[in-house]
C-alpha cells in the first residue's frame, strides 16, 4: 500500500548483562538523577515522574530551537522486575515514533540480566528503524557506566 504518509512497523529486542543486581538496574530507572546520567544526551532537559501514570520528557539534540522531545507513560511497574512504558518521538511539532517499550530485569548470579523488547510505528519516514535500535543500545551500554 502506498501512502502519502506511509507508517512503517518494527520490533526489537536487546538483551544486557549487568554486574550490578536487579534492585540496583532498577533503581537506574527509577532515581530521576541517575537516569539522568545514561538517559539523557548531554545539555539535554530531563524530567522523570517515576509511577504507573508518570510522564518522563527528554527535550534536546543538535538544534536548541527545534529540539526532539521524548515523552514515555509508565503503564506498569513491578519493582525490581519489569517496566512497561509508552512513548512517542516528536520534532518540529511532528510525531516521528510511537512505541511501546516492555524492560524486564532478572537476577543472573551476582549480577542481572536486561532484556529490553520495544514495538515501534514509524511515521512518514521521520525515524529510520536502525536509527532507534542504535540509540536504545548505546543508552543500555550507558547504564554499564553508571551502575559501576
Amino acid at each position: 500500500m502506498t501512502s502519502m504518509h506511509p507508517a512503517e512497523h518494527a520490533t526489537f529486542t536487546l538483551e544486557r548483562s549487568y554486574d550490578a543486581g536487579a534492585e540496583q538496574v532498577f533503581t537506574a530507572w527509577a532515581d530521576p538523577a541517575t537516569k539522568a546520567r545514561w538517559f539523557a544526551s548531554p545539555g539535554a532537559e530531563h524530567s522523570l515522574d517515576f509511577r504507573v501514570g508518570g510522564i518522563e520528557t527528554t527535550r534536546g539534540g543538535p538544534d536548541p530551537d527545534v529540539p526532539f522531545v521524548f515523552t514515555s507513560t509508565y503503564q506498569e511497574i513491578q519493582p525490581g522486575a519489569r517496566l512497561v512504558y509508552s512513548s512517542t518521538l516528536a520534532h518540529a511539532g511532528r510525531v516521528a515514533t510511537v512505541s511501546l517499550t516492555c524492560v524486564e530485569i532478572a537476577e543472573r548470579g551476582s549480577g542481572s540480566t536486561l532484556v529490553l523488547t520495544e514495538h515501534d510505528v514509524f511515521l512518514d519516514h521521520l525515524e529510520e528503524p536502525a536509527w532507534r535500535e542504535q540509540g536504545t543500545a548505546e543508552w543500555l551500554d550507558r547504564l554499564q557506566t553508571v551502575l559501576g
